[in-house]
């Protein structure tokens, strides 16, 4: 028996079953009759099985039988229900579903006269509880909710509704979109964009699915391309609400707008379709593709001959039976295809497809493929980029090697010693003058406190070679506190750099040497101090080359010194002649009158008085004399701004005499020592009056000179100021005047400006010209001030010739 007789009915495979069995049994009793003849066991063995094959089918066949049995004799059972439940979704209210399906719940009770059909009007939202409370026994809704309640209880179709009446009879249907006829402003599809629309239901096949892909496809995404979205609950009252102007536009599944104009709720008129597709042989109006019609569906727990014979019945409905005419269609078909409604609600996502499914990398393929290919050539770029960013990285490489290379030749090639310092004073790296400045080597020196190998200086200058070994153990016991002092930590705190103009460094035997530095913060890529560089020099040849020049121009101030005596050697002569012709008068009076008895104790004793005198004057000209021409010693000195006044008043007295010059001596009474050199600002002033009393004597007068005192603008300073009433200075030479060589004299070496200024410059000072709106020269300088000396100043004194 071939296993497709087991899906025969029980009658069709009795006698096709009976001749199996039959030869089955004779099969069996050839095995009892010929058991002992077989001499093979697999033979046996191949028997045996066909043996017990054939018992087990023919215990089977009676089982089916029973059952079969069971089946056609269990409808006259008592235990049946005699009411049938059929669930129908009142997508119109539930009066319109009364009045549309009661007849035909009147059909099948006429056709199954043992059982009461009737019609349970159910709400989109109650259609699920009624299956899952197992109240109805058949159930008639949109194909929409019946793929979805196929999936999850197991209901099945058993015929498919064919609407409409006579020649119009259809077994599909569609979806409506529709807006009033003046509403101008919505011709097409696209633009519903931005305006309120109306649907009978979410689950609503016909009256809102079929539209919302037709949207989907158009590019509209509902609701957030619509001003809104609302729903009605039933077709009708989505026509009403468009009409009455409570939305622009409408969704209702076909033939809706058709039966209420017949009907004479609304004038077919009043209302436009939108997007209107090509569908032949069908004449409602249209806007969505066609799917198939509703569908009459038995539940997993009603008994199959009961659904069999409700199938047979509802196919058996002639076209114009009243209860098809009452329900607006024209009978019953065979079970459509319900892929495209599969489809549908797969692409919209809805159930039962709105739960992820297995994706797989065909899927990913397929859907994501112009991603894909971007993202390979996103990778090919990425690889030619990263190739190409290699090469470059490697090329950097090389030429960081070459500048370091090239860094490291220009430090080594620098004669300034060069090395870095990082924040806690450990040297970084080092050049080769450092190593040849110091006699450190640099893997010596690098990571080493740079303060206490090289830069401990003293704060006492070394003045004697002799003290070097003392003041370099006393540095070594106060390294814990000189690094608070130090301009290269200082530079870490503060971010500023630095330039030192003499301190000492320290060399690897001990010994130390004279530098200037510089001190300059190194920041990082985001401006943080990561250490500095300090950048020395020896200068103790230039501090040997500064003292050799210093030395030279002592001797040539002497020597100018000593010109200018020899220029007012025949005024100093005059200057010494009179108290020596004083002297020798007097004498020679005294003795005579000795000799001639008329000289007494008291007469001699005047005479000899003014001899002492005049001999006193003689030796302070001479002493003058002396003090200015000697070599003067190397420091500074505390001395009265009167006595180097006074010392100039007495060389220059002659000269003023003979030119009519007035000298006028003027310091101010808070003007107390200066500290200098004596003699080289002697011979500053001294040159100043010498240039302003020849200047004077070219002019007719008056002639007058000033030499004034006074306290400077900074508190530590005195100011002095030689002035006259000359022709003054030329504009033309103002710039070059303290240049060696330039001079306004016809005889002139153009020296003595130039020395004066050198000098001035020593003491911490500036000789300059000043502006006088009277007319004639001043120049003026400022002296450091010093502790007063115990002499009484001079506070005014002229010398009228």
């Amino acid at each position: 028996m071939h296993a497709a007789h087991l899906g025969l009915p029980f009658i069709e495979a009795l006698p096709r079953l009976g001749t199996f069995c039959l030869d089955g049994l004779r099969d069996l009793r050839s095995i009892a009759l010929g058991y002992r003849r077989q001499r093979r066991p697999q033979q046996r063995r191949a028997q045996l099985r066909r043996t017990l094959l054939v018992v087990g089918l023919i215990a089977l066949s009676v089982a089916a039988g029973n059952r079969a049995h069971a089946d056609t004799t269990g409808l006259d059972d008592s235990d049946l229900p005699r009411q049938i439940e059929i669930g129908v979704l009142s997508h119109r209210g539930d009066r319109v579903t009364q009045q549309q399906w009661g007849p035909t719940a009147d059909y099948l009770t006429l056709a199954l006269p043992r059982h009461c059909f009737r019609i349970l009007p159910l709400a989109f939202s109650e259609v699920e509880a009624a299956l899952a409370s197992g109240r109805i026994q058949f159930l008639l809704v949109n194909p929409g909710m019946y793929v979805d309640l196929e999936v999850r209880y197991r209901i099945s179709r058993i015929a498919t509704l064919r609407n409409g009446t006579g020649n119009q009879a259809r077994n599909r249907f569609g979806g409506v979109i529709f807006t009033r006829t003046e509403r101008d402003d919505i011709a097409r599809l696209s633009d519903l964009r931005g305006k309120r629309l109306l649907a009978v239901d979410p689950n609503s096949f016909g009256g809102f699915l079929m539209q919302l892909d037709v949207l989907r496809q158009q590019g509209i995404a509902a609701p957030r391309a619509l001003a809104a979205l609302e729903f009605a609950g039933i077709h009708d009252a989505v026509v009403l609400g468009v009409r009455d102007g409570r939305a622009d536009a409408g969704m209702v599944r076909t033939d809706i707008l058709e039966r209420m104009a017949n009907q004479g709720s609304i004038n077919l008129s009043d209302f436009r379709v939108l997007a209107s597709p090509a569908a032949p042989d069908f004449a409602l109006l249209l806007s969505t593709p066609l799917y198939p019609e509703w569908p009459f569906s038995t539940l997993q727990h009603t008994p199959n001959a009961l659904a069999q014979q409700v199938a047979v019945a509802l196919m058996q409905m002639p076209q114009d039976d009243p209860a098809a005419l009452a329900g607006g269609y024209a009978g019953w078909t065979v079970p459509l295809d319900y892929q495209p409604v599969h489809q549908l609600l797969q692409a919209l996502g809805r159930p039962p497809y709105d739960q992820p499914t297995a994706f797989t990398l065909s899927d990913a393929l397929r859907r994501y493929w112009p991603a894909v290919v971007l993202g390979l050539l996103a990778l090919g770029l990425l690889a030619a980029l990263s190739g190409r960013l290699k090469t470059l990285n490697a090329r950097l490489n090389r030429a960081k090697s070459r500048l370091e290379q090239r860094q490291e030749l220009i430090l080594n090639s620098v004669a300034e010693g060069i090395y870095g310092v990082d924040l806690c004073g450990r040297t970084t790296f080092v050049n080769k003058a450092v190593e040849r400045l110091t006699g450190w080597d640099g893997h010596q020196l690098i990571g080493c406190n740079q303060h206490q190998v090289l830069h401990h200086a003293h704060r006492q200058a070394h003045r004697h070679e002799h003290r070097q070994a003392h003041q370099h153990a006393h540095h070594r016991n106060a390294l814990a506190t000189a690094d608070e002092d130090c301009p290269v930590y200082a530079t870490f705190r503060d971010q500023r750099p630095r330039f030192v103009e003499g301190d000492l460094f320290w060399r690897r035997d001990g010994s130390c040497f004279p530098v200037e530095f510089s001190t300059t913060p190194i920041r990082d890529e985001r401006g943080n101090t990561v250490g500095s560089v300090v950048v020395f020099r020896d200068i103790t040849e230039r501090r040997e080359a500064a003292e050799r020049i210093r030395g030279l121009q002592r001797e040539q101030a002497r020597a100018a010194r000593l010109s200018t005596l020899g220029e007012m050697a025949s005024g100093i002569a005059h200057e010494l002649n009179q108290p020596l012709t004083a002297i020798s008068t007097n004498a020679r009076a005294c003795v005579r009158l000795v000799e001639n008895g008329r000289g007494n104790l008291e007469r001699c004793t005047e005479v000899m008085t003014k001899i002492a005198d005049q001999a006193e004057r003689a030796g302070e000209i001479i002493r003058h004399i002396r003090r200015f021409v000697r070599k003067e010693p190397l420091e500074t000195a505390s001395v009265a701004v009167a006595d180097l006044f006074e010392t100039v008043l007495v060389l220059l007295h002659q000269d003023a005499g003979q030119h009519a010059v007035e000298i006028h001596a003027n310091i101010d009474a808070n003007v107390g020592a200066v500290r200098v050199q004596r003699i080289e600002i002697e011979q500053v002033i001294l040159n100043l009056a010498r240039n302003a009393v020849e200047a004077m004597a070219e002019i007719d007068g008056p002639h007058r000179l000033w030499l004034e005192a006074s306290r400077a603008e900074h508190p530590a300073s005195i100011q002095i100021r030689v002035k006259d009433t000359g022709p003054g200075v030329q504009e033309q030479i103002r710039e070059r005047l303290f240049e060696p060589f330039v001079t306004t004299k016809r005889k002139g070496m153009g020296l003595g400006l130039s020395i004066s200024a050198g000098i001035v410059e020593n003491h911490g000072g500036r000789l300059s010209l000043c502006q006088q709106p009277s007319g004639g020269a001043c120049f003026a300088f400022n002296l450091p001030v010093a502790p007063e000396v115990p002499r009484p100043p001079i506070l005014e004194s002229s010398h009228d010739h």
